[in-house]
């Protein structure tokens, strides 16, 4: 039997990671399991196993993927520093966080499935560390970045989720706006 080759390898990967996002996504981290995986990408389960060792591997990877998708969409709609790049920043986290293949996965299954802390080291790897980085080159900032950061980051959470579940998004960003504004000195 034939080995496959680098980049068949990582094709197949890549492949299994968009299928289990799509699977994740709809149906949720409990009700999807590695032979459905499988079988949707068109492998074997032990290529699953193989890749990512396990169901929770696979996940970790995948919500990896999600989180790096929120911070794109953060950095490509504010490339630059100030407080009109926090609120496009922080306006584009919301559009990018409600998405339905990142919703689910990012808000919902992922701080069950890999824990809280776990969930914030990979959120702080991410999008938080945006906007912790934004809030420090702030020189008119009222309080602490670091309190600004967290709070802000639980408020754009809540509020994607709140979105999600049929909230008006031009709301949830006006508010956001709101509290931004009321931390400038």
């Amino acid at each position: 039997m034939a080995r496959a080759t680098k980049a068949q390898s990582e094709a197949t990967e890549r492949r299994l990671r968009q299928v289990a996002r799509e699977l994740f996504a709809e149906h949720g981290y409990a009700a999807v399991g590695l032979e459905r995986v499988a079988e949707a990408a068109g492998v074997t389960r032990g290529a699953v196993y193989h890749h990512f060792g396990d169901k929770l591997g696979l996940f970790r990877a995948v919500l990896t993927d999600a989180h790096a998708v929120i911070a794109d969409a953060v950095a490509q709609a504010a490339p630059g520093v100030g407080w009109p790049a926090l609120k496009d920043g922080s306006a584009a986290f919301l559009r990018a966080a409600v998405q339905p293949g990142i919703r689910r996965i990012v808000l919902v299954d992922g701080p069950a499935v890999v824990g809280w802390e776990s969930w914030r080291r990979m959120d702080s790897q991410h999008s938080a560390h945006l906007l912790a980085e934004g809030l420090a080159a702030l020189d008119d900032l009222a309080v602490d970045p670091g309190a600004a950061g967290a709070l802000l980051g639980g408020a754009m959470n809540e509020a994607a989720i709140w979105i999600a579940d049929g909230g008006e998004p031009e709301l949830a960003e006006a508010a956001l706006n709101r509290m931004i504004d009321s931390l400038r000195r």
